[in-house]
């Protein structure tokens, strides 16, 4: 699946990653993902997509992001829309599905596989565009989650398909006791 001398990047969705993770009960380390990924081959960046609520004083996706910030990641970050639908709930908009696609197609011919952390079936004329530059694209989601977390087309347009669940052993955050200690995540966000 990966080659010890292709030269990889990572594009992480991260409320779509945040919300595969959760359907599979667990969290992810980004430390080790970031490690496993250096290991399978040369990584050029991690590139990692979120919108934050810039209204509020305190957001919960924060501290992440400036962890992530701090240790290896560039973080592509814009401010997500509040509004009220129809029924009256409180909803959070912040799609970085462009963004990214823009990303991925600037980076295209400095790398040799693309690793796409997502299961949004949008980006399926972004991996057929960059495969054919040349780009190998893995796809990381689940199928094992009700519903699956990732598109049909998705699966069946990437080179590889990586099972989130598998990852688990390798990138997972051991759990904790302690409500007080929980690991930070991803908000919970429309795409």
């Amino acid at each position: 699946m990966f080659y010890r001398d292709e030269r990889l990047a990572l594009f992480i969705d991260g409320s779509n990653l945040y919300a595969a993770a959760k359907a599979l009960n667990f969290d992810i380390d980004y430390k080790l993902l970031r490690a496993e990924f250096m290991r399978r081959g040369k990584l050029l960046r991690a590139f990692y997509y979120t919108a934050l609520l810039e209204t509020e004083e305190y957001s919960p996706i924060r501290p992440l992001v400036d962890w992530l910030n701090y240790n290896g990641f560039t973080m592509v970050t814009k401010a997500a829309k509040e509004f009220t639908d129809s029924m009256g709930r409180r909803k959070v908009k912040g799609n970085m599905d462009i963004e990214l696609a823009v990303d991925a197609m600037e980076l295209a011919h400095r790398v040799d596989h693309i690793v796409l952390f997502s299961g949004d079936g949008d980006f399926r004329p972004l991996i057929e565009s960059l495969q054919r530059q040349g780009v190998r694209v893995s796809v990381v989601s689940t199928i094992r989650s009700q519903p699956p977390m990732v598109a049909d087309e998705l699966r069946r347009q990437c080179d590889n398909f990586i099972e989130l669940e598998d990852l688990r052993d390798v990138i997972g955050r051991p759990p904790r006791e302690d409500a007080q200690h929980r690991p930070m995540r991803e908000d919970d966000e429309e795409s």
